[in-house]
């Protein structure tokens, strides 16, 4: 069985990715794939490098099981491209400053989380850092729907 790695992004890394990448590692480690499938996250800032993800995801996160508060935001470096199968963008900001950083031969590994959600009316997650509570858990649902997705479309890859 094959590798795959995955980077999820947002701009500041205390929000959305590292949601995302909570989730995303609850769903390969309740389907075995651990070993096989890699996650983290990143920003494209570098406004909270090294911090815990903001309180509100963390709390929102832990009533649905999740357990943020061991990550840290990093920036997202050239080099990332070369070690992720994947650059997974909370939404189209975060896909254009990737496209800036990529070599030209990573670009391809960029997408949008959302494409993953078949069933979703939201083309990106919306950034909840303005807002209340409720932003945090829409945030919650969309990347549980969304790497639902994300983790059926790289099984076929895992197999090849």
């Amino acid at each position: 069985m094959k590798k795959v790695s995955v980077c999820f992004v947002c701009l500041g890394n205390i929000c959305r990715s590292p949601t995302a990448e909570a989730v995303m590692r609850r769903l390969v480690d309740e389907a075995g794939l651990s070993t096989h499938v890699s996650v983290d996250s990143a920003g494209t800032g570098d406004w909270h490098i090294g911090e815990a993800p903001d309180e509100r995801a963390q709390r929102a996160a832990a009533k649905r099981g999740y357990d943020l508060a061991p990550l840290r935001a990093r920036q997202i470096a050239a080099e990332d491209f070369g070690t992720f199968d994947l650059i997974v963008a909370m939404d189209d900001a975060n896909v254009t400053a990737l496209q800036q950083v990529a070599p030209s031969a990573g670009r391809d590994k960029i997408r949008l989380l959302m494409e993953f959600a078949p069933h979703a009316q939201e083309r990106v997650v919306t950034d909840p850092y303005f807002g209340g509570d409720a932003g945090f858990e829409a945030v919650l649902d969309q990347c549980e729907a969304a790497c639902s997705g994300l983790l059926s479309a790289l099984r076929p890859r895992l197999a090849d």
